[in-house]
């Protein structure tokens, strides 16, 4: 099922029209995502960095993924770049207590590029997972050429773009099974 991502309505984008994001479902011990963004004809695309935990990635086009486990307030972010870079943290609560997330298999991401449209796959570890069902919100920075940057998520609950605020999680994830 798509699930249809929002622009932040005070960072509209310029040429992109549309970000959906799909959980594709449970691979082995991996879980795989797919964003889409149509109307790419103007995205920057960060090059290839070799594969490996980096910060800042969002600060050009990154696709994110935010997990609460039931319960909260405590949540993990999963930010992928298309240059193959990653990241993942723990927080304890609301933007309290940022760690980074311990991960024994690096998450996979790759870019294609269509004509007029992007594909953005991904695949996280089950291991790196919460055992637990949980609240999601799927997120994407996405950058165009001349620097004009729209932040999309599945809500944007505040007058500024939050992908951390709990109103954002409006989705769920099942408890993954482990391989």
């Amino acid at each position: 099922m798509d699930l249809p991502l929002q622009p932040h309505p005070l960072h509209s984008p310029e040429a992109v029209s549309a970000v959906t994001a799909r959980i594709l479902g449970v691979d082995g011990s991996w879980l795989k995502l797919r964003w889409r963004v149509d109307g790419s004809h103007s995205l920057v695309v960060p090059p290839f960095a070799g594969k490996g935990r980096a910060d800042g990635l969002w600060q050009t086009t990154c696709f994110e993924l935010f997990l609460m486990p039931d319960g909260g307030p405590g949540y993990c972010e999963f930010n992928l770049s298309p240059s193959e870079r990653w990241a993942a943290y723990d927080f304890a609560g609301y933007r309290d207590g940022m760690a980074e997330r311990s991960v024994e298999r690096e998450p996979q991401g790759t870019m294609r590029l269509g004509s007029n449209f992007a594909i953005f796959d991904a695949a996280i570890p089950l291991s790196a997972l919460p055992g637990s069902a949980c609240r999601m919100n799927l997120a994407a920075v996405i950058e165009e050429q001349g620097g004009a940057k729209s932040y999309w998520a599945l809500a944007h609950p505040a007058d500024k773009p939050d992908f951390h605020d709990p109103a954002c999680f409006v989705a769920t994830l099942a408890a993954p099974g482990r391989a």
